[in-house]
């Protein structure tokens, strides 16, 4: 089966340094085939025979800890997953060009409480939009996401979920990847 995985927090301001050629080195020795990455952020498109993604997602970040002596939360999604959030985007068709990085997919290891959810929409500013489909929150910061409180940060911490956000450019290629 075909998995999409995006690690958090990875090379980021000098921070958590893994490069690519390692990280698929690391997956390859794990057991995993046709290993692929995507940028230093941290997105490796991957197969297994494992359907667990809970197991494969522990699998990947306690042999990231052993390897590197630091903690990654690992996000994992399979192929089908990949393409209905796609599918799903509450947004409609996207110009990947002008508007790719303005919309973004914060990826969520649990489906979130409803009432944290209802508190995070208070916090949307127009004409920022935010929309939480599952595990996923599909977010439009048309000023810019380094400008938008609607951070990944201010995401784990309302919502109480781990997160990791990519955007839509990387989410497209990942999947485009994956086929």
């Amino acid at each position: 089966m075909q998995y999409i995985s995006i690690l958090r927090g990875i090379n980021v301001s000098g921070q958590k340094k893994i490069k690519m050629a390692d990280l698929k080195s690391l997956y390859e020795s794990s057991g995993y085939e046709n290993v692929v990455t995507y940028i230093q952020s941290g997105n490796v498109v991957f197969e297994s025979s494992d359907k667990n993604t809970l197991k494969l997602k522990k699998t990947i970040e306690d042999a990231i800890q052993k390897k590197y002596k630091f903690d990654v939360p690992v996000e994992i999604r399979t192929k089908s997953e990949f393409k209905n959030i796609i599918k799903n985007s509450p947004f409609g068709s996207i110009n990947l060009e002008k508007d790719g990085a303005k919309f973004l997919v914060t990826f969520l290891a649990t489906k979130p409480a409803k009432d944290k959810v209802s508190d995070v929409l208070k916090y949307v500013v127009l004409p920022e939009k935010l929309v939480v489909k599952g595990k996923e929150v599909y977010l439009y910061c048309p000023n810019g996401y380094g400008k938008s409180k609607l951070s990944n940060t201010f995401l784990e911490k309302k919502l109480g979920v781990e997160a990791t956000t990519r955007n839509w450019k990387s989410v497209q290629k990942l999947y485009e990847l994956s086929s």
